[in-house]
This record gives C-alpha cells, structure tokens and sequence, in this order.
C-alpha cells in the first residue's frame, strides 16, 4: 500500500483512545461482508472505527483510508481496495465515503469483485449516503448513529458509569445514577454542552459553529444540487426556526420570510432533518422518513438550540427538544393529540417542576416528566433519566 495513506492510518490510530466506546459499537455487524455507519457531523463515527481497528488488527489484517485523502485526487478507491486485496488484507474501512464523487458505483464494484474482503464505510452527511443507497440497499445495512446520551456523556466526561435503562425501567422509577447525589448539575451542564464527543475542547461553540456551516453551506447544497444563493436561503430558514422552535411550520409565511417557493420547503426541512440540524415531530410513523403529518419542529439537539437561540432560548423548548432527542433513539416518538408525545399508547407532558397533570387526565396510559426535580414518585417522572436509555 501507498506510503503516504499506511502513515496517515498510523497518525489517526496513535491519536485514538479505546477508553470508552459509543452505544453504536457493540450494534454495528462489523463482520458484514459491507456496512455503512452514517450520521451527522461531528458523532464520533470515524473514531468507532479506528477504535475497533486498533482492538482487532492484531487477528486480521485491516486498512483504514480516508476518501478525502489527497491520494484520491489520483488514485481510485477500486483500485486501492484492489491492491490491499492482493496483499493479503481482509478488512477495510473507508472514512468520509461521501467526498469521493463515484462512490456509490465504486462500493457496488468492490462489493462484486472481492467476495472475501470485509468492507466498512462512513459518511459526515447522511444525506449523501442515502442518495446512493439504492446500488447498497441489499449489499449492505446502514447503521444510523447520532450524538450522545446524557448516560455516554456521564461516562466520558465525568468516569460516572450508569447502566443502560430501558422505557418500562424508567416509566416504573428504576432510573438512578448512584455515583452522584444530585444528577441536575451534570444534566443541565449536558443540556448546553454535552451532545458532540468534542463538547470538553475549548473552543467547542466555534467547532459547533463550524458544523453548522458546513452542513448548511455545503453538504446540503451539493446534495440538492442547490447554487450558492439557495444555500443561504435554507440558513436563514434554520435561523428562523431557532428563534421559534417549537413550532408548527405555516409555510405560506415562512416562504415569504424566506423567499422561495413553498412548494420546496417541506423537501428542505427533511433535508435539515437528515443532516442532523432539526427534527420534525410527526402525528404517526416517526422516524427520518417518516409519513406521518408534521406538527411540530424543534432543533435537532439542545446544543443547537443554546448555540442558534442564544439569549431566546426557551426553557420550555429545551426541555421539549432533549426528550424527543433522546427517546427517538430507541422508540417511536409521536405527537399526542392531547398532550406534548406519545410512545407505544403512552402519554407524555413535559415541563418544570411545577407541571400539573391536567393535560394527561384523558390519556389511558399518562406520565408527567418534570425538570428540576430529582427523584420521581408515581406518574411523576424527572426528565433527566429519559437520557439513559443508550
């Protein structure tokens, strides 16, 4: 293999820990014959793989590359796939599969020609990704990860370890982070700065800042094939949804806000939604692609929300934001229609500590989660344990 692509791999192992591992480690098949790990900017996808390349290289001969890579200005990944082969590897993971411009057809032919061989991929931009899925979609699954949870961002940040919790655990008062007496602190610290891995860096709002730009500014754009102009059109519209999330998009208004047709703006809300900026709560059938009618449209994550609200932020969005971020994980999160969610039948009013239960009293199966308070009792549950659930 070329000189220049084996030091780079070596420089971003040697820059790795294996300290702790994200949820998405132990779900990912890594022994699929091909897989692709996608999500937002900035989830720590490119470090799960080189963190089970530093476990596993000593039973099997792996590769790792970058798409964006200089040696890809005049080398194909074909080809370089094809050389690791004859040299006898048996595994390889290509990180920022979207920055290579064939990249869907050349997987396909990878897939194709080397049965034996063990191919893993990555990309920033989730929407690139599921633009080519359709030469993928039977070759290989596609493992969707997102930032962390309050639970991860415990560990990681403070060495606190607490189990995985599940819906019915938490709903039943089993939730509990026995390391610490007072969990509050720590939940409203992760509120404003713990959903990304780099949330401990210095200089993490310039780094958020940056993968806003980016996304809104480039990935986007160069998937909807949009000029520079519209680019800039769809960052004004995520400006204006910061300021008023929660919202129920009007989309004769906000076409006029914005200047473009309305007829393109539910396309570019999903296309937001894909790329990790916002979410769109829905009436049935959550989900990305999800069918269902869209009622309500928050940020995707509370640390967008401080970054783009700045001195608007509102406590009852944040507080809205964090539970639909955190649950969509692992359940079906839809709109109630006498309350703010439900999951699998059951009703769910978030608010402060002094949330009364008026809105649940209809429901058949209701609970009343409440910030600012530490334990629970009953139907009354403390917002900060619905982040445990991965």
């Amino acid at each position: 293999m070329d000189i220049s692509l084996i030091e780079f791999m070596e420089s971003q192992l040697k820059q790795t820990t294996s300290t702790f591992h994200r949820y998405m480690y132990d779900q990912i098949s890594w022994q699929s014959r091909m897989f692709g790990l996608v999500g937002p900017r900035g989830v720590g996808k490119s470090t799960i793989v080189l963190q089970y390349i530093k476990e596993n290289r000593d039973s099997k001969k792996m590769f790792y590359i970058s798409a964006d890579h200089l040696y890809f200005s005049s080398h194909t990944l074909v080809d370089t796939v094809d050389e690791f082969v004859k040299e006898g590897g048996e595994q390889i993971f290509i990180d920022e599969i979207h920055k290579y411009e064939n990249w869907s057809r050349e997987l396909k032919q990878i897939y194709d020609s080397s049965p034996e061989l063990k191919v893993g991929f990555t990309g920033s931009s989730v929407l690139d990704i599921y633009k080519g899925q359709a030469d993928l979609s039977r070759r290989a699954p596609i493992f969707l990860m997102q930032g962390l949870s309050f639970r991860e961002y415990l560990m990681l940040f403070h060495q606190i370890e607490v189990p995985v919790y599940t819906l019915d655990e938490i709903l039943a008062q089993k939730a509990h982070v026995t390391a610490v007496s007072h969990p509050l602190p720590l939940f409203h610290e992760y509120l404003q700065k713990g959903y990304y891995p780099f949330s401990g860096d210095t200089d993490f709002e310039i780094r958020l800042r940056q993968i806003v730009n980016q996304t809104m500014e480039v990935d986007i754009p160069q998937f909807a094939n949009m000029n520079a102009s519209t680019g800039r059109k769809l960052k004004k519209l995520l400006a204006v949804i910061a300021k008023s999330v929660p919202f129920k998009p009007v989309m004769d208004s906000l076409a006029t806000v914005i200047g473009v047709s309305r007829n393109v703006l539910p396309d570019y809300f999903l296309y937001m939604e894909q790329a990790g900026m916002i979410g769109q709560l829905r009436d049935d059938t959550g989900g990305i692609r999800g069918i269902g009618k869209v009622e309500k449209v928050y940020l995707d994550n509370t640390n967008l929300a401080y970054l783009l609200g700045s001195e608007s932020t509102d406590t009852g969005n944040i507080r809205e934001t964090f539970f639909y971020n955190q649950m969509r994980v692992t359940t079906d999160v839809i709109s109630s229609k006498i309350s703010d969610f439900e999951i699998d039948g059951k009703t769910f009013e978030v608010g402060g500590k002094k949330k009364g239960k008026k809105q649940i009293i209809e429901a058949t199966e209701g609970y009343v989660i409440k910030d600012d308070i530490e334990y629970g009792s009953g139907n009354i549950i403390p917002l900060w344990s619905f982040g445990l659930t991965y």
